[in-house]
């Protein structure tokens, strides 16, 4: 049997995803949570072969916590399964250390596949997403010019933003300034919306 823990903060998509992978012979959930600051301690305490993360979730993203995952428990590999079938989350995901990357629309049959494949140590990537992050590249956005235009999202000030970020005013205009010209943008709520289409910033 394949041990699997089940990460998702929508319980009806969690519910779901247990249902149809509990009808495969071979599979076998034995935990589930819905924040993925509950990861660890779960993965920890049911040992499963293969964990499935949504990126997005309360606590810490998925994608954070796959990181800590691979810490902490080497011997359990990860499969992204998400809404979000954006370039920029596929490689954020693979160096996070997740083996596989799936959108939730997945046929049930090939999720299961995928799962079977992740863990026998294959790489599972969702084809139309992998073509993508090839034609579009990597985020031409430096770390902190992400960090302000998160930031910005919440449409505080360039005060506000400096102070959240320990940062000064000029310093925080200035990546906003450069993040707007990289996204190709006319405003900085345009290239925010540029940045979380594309998977370089994470949803909230």
């Amino acid at each position: 049997m394949i041990r699997l823990l089940l990460a998702d903060d929508q319980a009806l998509v969690r519910g779901a995803l247990a249902a149809l992978l509990q009808l495969e012979d071979d599979l076998e959930v034995v935990a589930e949570v819905s924040r993925g600051d509950e990861v660890v301690d779960a993965a920890r305490e049911s040992t499963p072969d293969v964990a499935l993360l949504d990126v997005e979730m309360p606590g810490i993203d998925g994608l954070a916590a796959a990181r800590l995952l691979r810490d902490a428990v080497p011997t359990c590999r990860v499969l992204m399964v998400t809404t979000f079938g954006r370039p920029g989350y596929l490689k954020q995901a693979m160096s996070a250390g997740a083996s596989g990357f799936v959108v939730k629309d997945t046929p049930a049959r090939q999720l299961a596949d995928a799962v079977r494949r992740v863990h026998s140590g294959l790489r599972v990537v969702d084809p139309t997403l992998a073509a993508e992050s090839l034609t579009q590249g990597d985020s031409p956005l430096t770390e902190r010019e992400a960090d302000v235009l998160q930031a910005a999202r919440s449409g505080g000030t360039v005060a506000v933003i400096a102070k959240t970020l320990f940062l000064s005013e000029g310093t925080v205009r200035n990546h906003l300034s450069s993040a707007i010209g990289k996204t190709g943008a006319r405003t900085r709520a345009e290239a925010v919306r540029v940045a979380v289409d594309n998977g370089w910033l994470l949803p909230h």
